[in-house]
């Protein structure tokens, strides 16, 4: 679900309680969205999205000292971590820590930006 208003990519528009669901963000597919718009020349909305997630990542490793598994991409950018399903928030995914390594090596400008209001 992507909401070109305010760029944010849930796996769901449904709202259950279920780790997949709303308003659970994972980054596998935000950085599947990112490649498919940049493929398709929709590259400012790729970019504000990779910017959305890079800041939510590094917001909530400043809060936490950690990456986790997937974050809540209805809460702004304030790096809330996503909850839900059957088993708490995992740490450390290494989905995420590799898509947030991907995006900052492809936007060093937009994770610079961000290192630097949460260093």
């Amino acid at each position: 679900m992507i909401d070109a208003r305010e760029p944010k990519i849930g796996a769901t528009a449904t709202a259950t309680g279920q780790q997949w669901d709303r308003p659970n963000g994972w980054a596998p597919l935000q950085y599947l969205a990112i490649e498919g718009l940049n493929f398709h020349g929709e590259r400012d909305l790729a970019r504000e999205i990779a910017d959305r997630w890079i800041r939510k990542n590094a917001l909530g490793y400043a809060a936490t000292g950690v990456l986790v598994e997937k974050y809540n991409v209805e809460q702004g950018a304030d790096g809330s971590g996503g909850g839900g399903g059957e088993y708490p928030l995992q740490v450390g995914f290494g989905w995420t820590n590799g898509v947030l390594a991907k995006l900052m090596a492809e936007y060093p400008d937009l994770a610079s930006h961000a290192l630097q209001r949460n260093p």
